[in-house]
């Protein structure tokens, strides 16, 4: 059987990620393409498990090594439990952010070096990298006009850091995409939902070619 295909989608607060992964695992279905949705931190009762641990906004909050320490502990479990085993079925695997969030997030503002995220990623998930990373760049002041009709003043732990935080995530993202071109893709996320899917489609043709 052929392996399937993974996906990431990354970005900011506010790029429309979450939809852009539904709309883009409805859209390989109506290819007749076996594809699954998922997220993280999350996409295993485990993983979700944590998920709460580490978003929750009434919890204590825990250090950068702490976060770091679980986001990886999340996502080990996510890949052996879901991505794996879906990839070995031949099914495409549509993620709602992976191992780039962590490095923008926790590495980069979080005061981790990069190798340092890396090493509990080959630990925990055996270095597995998607076949594309989408990274979906949006204006920052249309990403905090989302935010505020999404979460109507209530948001989680990490999304509710500071402006300049967000805007350094941002240019990481940038700069893992300037380094990494074999690996990303950039598509704009301004515009209408239907715009921004029909961008990523195109981006991602190539990899849909192969695999049809």
């Amino acid at each position: 059987m052929t392996r399937g295909r993974f996906v990431a989608l990354e970005g900011g607060e506010g790029a429309g990620k979450s939809t852009q992964a539904r709309m883009l695992v409805q859209t390989l279905s109506d290819k007749g393409m076996k594809a699954v949705l998922t997220r993280e931190p999350g996409g295993t009762p485990g993983a979700e498990a944590i998920r709460s641990l580490l978003l929750d906004p009434n919890g204590e909050g825990w250090g950068p090594e702490a976060e770091a320490l679980l986001f990886a502990a999340a996502r080990s479990d996510h890949v052996a439990r879901l991505i794996q085993p879906a990839l070995s079925e031949g099914k495409w695997v549509i993620s709602d952010r992976f191992l780039d969030s962590s490095r923008a997030y926790q590495g980069g503002q979080g005061g981790l070096d990069d190798e340092a995220v890396m090493s509990l990623h080959r630990i925990g998930s055996s270095g597995l990298l998607p076949d594309m990373t989408v990274l979906i760049e949006i204006d920052p002041d249309a990403a905090a006009e989302r935010l505020a009709k999404r979460d109507a003043g209530a948001t989680d732990r990490i999304g509710g850091r500071d402006e300049a935080y967000h805007r350094k995530v941002a240019e990481n993202f940038r700069r893992f995409a300037a380094a990494e071109p074999h690996r990303f893709v950039v598509v704009s996320g301004d515009g209408s939902p239907e715009n921004v899917h029909d961008r990523i489609c195109q981006a991602l043709m190539p990899l849909i070619r192969h695999a049809a």
